[in-house]
């Protein structure tokens, strides 16, 4: 009869537990849906990367494990080294053996793109990998510039030509690829995507005004501009979405854009009258700099959910800095740039999105829900 009643004690308490569960889950779902979204964007702390040892640092780029490169002066020099910042350091990565160098982009694993001096006059295009910097050389060229890589190691750029002509380059395989131009003469290659998508800019055939182009499949396409004589394509996400800046109808001024479904959308600016879109992430969101009304002065942005704002507004009011431009941002929302600090120095910055408080508040009642059980009754 003991045993009997035991087990009808061990069911009873098992059922509680899974009551409790199912209501505790519930309980979530309904606030999850009854907390409404905060009216505010979201807010940022913010990193001053320092340098390394002088006295500036600008910052390029990002991936999803928050390392960041850019380049910044030695102690005690005018020269500039390419640096990777990873686990709160700064590294100095070093030259091709010449006295400058600087990095551009950075992938998944962590691969370096950028260029250096090889001990000439002219920049030589180098892959960082492994703690050792390759130089991508310049056949029969006078200088060669990298400005990304992709999660396959694939690194795009420009090849200056003696006659002046600039072509854009694809570097796969151990072999720099000559990606040609949209008819004319000058053409830069910023960005690829794993896909191996490339954009940048190229003069088209007979003008002297650069158009952003998107590259795949062997063929360039001119994407156009926003009304006026130029416009440049200065980063790309996995989906193909396509972010820089164009002239607009009727305006001296340029506005940054964005490219998606075949239609080149105007972002417009923070106020004022001119505007550059540099980064973009997987979610759409996109970074650069802009001016405010009146003012010739430029302020970092970020453009999500279809407005544009200024990430100056985002971070603590008391924080002495201020944002002059975004340059990516990677899927998690952190974003890198270059701003003056309290200090009055030009240092890169790391922006790292801060938790909603809904979102801390459902984590802390998510925890006591799987942490609490209903107690045994004593008999």
């Amino acid at each position: 009869m003991r045993q009997r009643h035991d087990l009808i004690a061990a069911s009873i308490r098992t059922v509680g537990t899974r009551r409790f569960s199912i209501l505790a889950a519930s309980v979530l779902t309904v606030i999850c849906l009854l907390v409404p979204k905060p009216a505010q964007a979201v807010q940022y702390t913010i990193t001053d990367l320092g340098t390394l040892g002088g006295s500036e640092s600008y910052a390029y780029s990002i991936n999803n494990n928050g390392q960041a490169v850019g380049y910044s002066n030695p102690a005690g020099s005018t020269v500039w080294h390419a640096f990777l910042y990873s686990g709160g350091v700064m590294k100095d990565l070093g030259t091709l053996g010449g006295t400058h160098s600087v990095a551009t982009g950075i992938n998944a694993s962590g691969q370096v793109a950028g260029y250096s001096f090889p001990g000439i006059t002219a920049f030589h295009a180098f892959r960082y990998s492994g703690g050792l910097m390759q130089d991508l050389g310049a056949p029969d060229r006078t200088e060669s510039l990298a400005h990304g890589i992709n999660v396959s190691g694939q690194v795009i750029g420009e090849l200056d030509f003696p006659d002046g002509a600039v072509h854009p380059f694809l570097y796969s395989g151990g072999v720099m690829q000559d990606l040609g131009t949209l008819g004319g003469t000058v053409a830069h290659a910023y960005a690829i995507n794993a896909g191996g998508q490339v954009v940048g800019d190229s003069t088209p055939a007979g003008s002297a005004y650069g158009h952003a182009f998107l590259y795949s499949g062997g063929v360039m396409q001119d994407l156009g501009t926003l009304g006026g004589r130029w416009s440049g394509a200065l980063a790309i996400n996995e989906s193909g979405q396509v972010a820089g800046w164009s002239d607009i109808t009727g305006s001296t001024g340029s506005h940054a854009f964005l490219y998606r479904d075949g239609v080149m959308q105007d972002m417009g600016t923070l106020g004022g009258t001119r505007s550059m879109a540099y980064g973009i992430n997987a979610n759409g969101q996109v970074v650069g700099r802009s001016y405010l009304a009146g003012s010739t002065t430029w302020h970092a942005f970020l453009y999500s959910g279809g407005a544009m704002l200024d990430l100056n507004d985002l971070v603590a009011a008391d924080s002495g800095w201020r944002l002059s431009e975004a340059r990516a941002i990677n899927d998690l929302g952190q974003i890198i740039g270059t701003g003056t600090n309290p200090a009055g120095q030009r240092h890169a910055f790391l922006l790292t999105p801060v938790p909603e408080p809904a979102t801390l508040s459902l984590l802390a009642i998510g925890g006591l829900a799987v942490k609490w059980r209903p107690k045994r009754r004593m008999r």
